[in-house]
């Protein structure tokens, strides 16, 4: 199950493919959103589908983070090879995963959840469908009312 519309995101630092460290409190507003592997066909159509409405965040100062439990190297060639413009974060110890309640128990895989979080730190929308990778981002446009 994941976290409440209403309740406050968890901080968290975690590193970018710059390998500088990001902490969620210095980039409010934002979009966070967890995805299972780099290179996988829903991941990478979740991902180019951020891409592709990117403009629709950037002109609302709203930031868009993947987070996934996969490398800083794996992120740098998967941000590269499908030119996100948007900052993937390594979250190798699936810390921030567990976090968010966007890890899938035994398996310790991260769910496909993603989270719209406001100014005040606090969750204003969530949208949780391991298979509907395109719907993520149509849910979070849908969020914003904005087309």
């Amino acid at each position: 199950m994941a976290l409440k519309v209403g309740q406050k995101a968890p901080n968290f630092k975690l590193e970018n493919t710059k390998g500088e460290q990001v902490e969620l409190k210095d980039n409010l507003p934002c979009i966070v959103y967890f995805y299972p592997k780099d290179f996988t066909p829903g991941c990478t159509e979740e991902a180019c589908s951020f891409r592709d409405n990117h403009q629709v965040f950037s002109g609302l100062d709203i930031q868009v983070f993947g987070i996934s439990k996969d490398s800083v190297v794996s992120h740098q060639r998967f941000k590269k090879k499908h030119d996100l413009p948007f900052e993937l974060l390594a979250d190798t110890s699936g810390r921030v995963c567990k976090a968010f309640k966007a890890l899938m128990p035994v398996v310790s895989v991260p769910k496909r959840i993603t989270y719209l979080i406001d100014q005040e730190q606090k969750i204003k929308a969530v949208y949780s469908d391991l298979f509907g990778a395109r719907n993520h981002i149509k849910s979070m446009i849908g969020q914003l009312n904005v087309e």
